[in-house]
């Protein structure tokens, strides 16, 4: 008994249907790695985390010990004209892995002590119009040693 040859079963594509399907994919591939890439943004927050509702916590005559349970240790501490603690913080955002981070925002919580170490003034600084604003109070501080000390501040943070 002779059998005649197997034939294959799958039809052989032609050429421009090939070439269709492969421009598709590469549409569709594209098309995907575009969403990705303007979705993608990365932030990063160095330094200090201000807790939620923390200012709120520390009432004006609190003691110190008060501000460090509520807030912790300092970043730094100043002696200058009376003692003071800082908290600071920044937040930088990229658009895409390869790019450069982009300062967003700088903060610096300062808390006052009078001379019995009980909390005499409580500031939110940050940059508001290219100078530095409490967000507490809502000024802008002028002159003063502790002024120039947060300049210098802001300053380290954005290099």
């Amino acid at each position: 008994m002779n059998m005649p040859p197997v034939q294959p079963v799958f039809a052989v594509p032609r050429p421009r249907a090939a070439r269709k399907a492969v421009v598709l994919a590469l549409a569709f591939g594209l098309a995907l790695a575009g969403c990705g890439v303007t979705n993608f943004t990365e932030n990063y927050q160095r330094g200090y985390v201000l807790p939620e509702g923390a200012l709120e916590q520390l009432p004006i005559g609190a003691s110190q010990e008060q501000v460090l349970i509520v807030l912790g240790t300092p970043s730094t501490v100043a002696t200058v004209s009376g003692e003071a603690f800082y908290y600071i913080s920044q937040t930088a955002e990229r658009k895409a892995a390869f790019m450069p981070y982009n300062v967003v925002d700088q903060r610096v919580v300062a808390v006052y002590f009078d001379k019995s170490r009980k909390v005499e003034r409580l500031a939110n600084y940050g940059m508001k119009d290219g100078k530095v604003f409490d967000f507490v109070s809502r000024t802008t501080q002028t002159g003063g040693e502790d002024f120039n000390y947060l300049t210098l501040l802001f300053k380290m943070m954005g290099r």
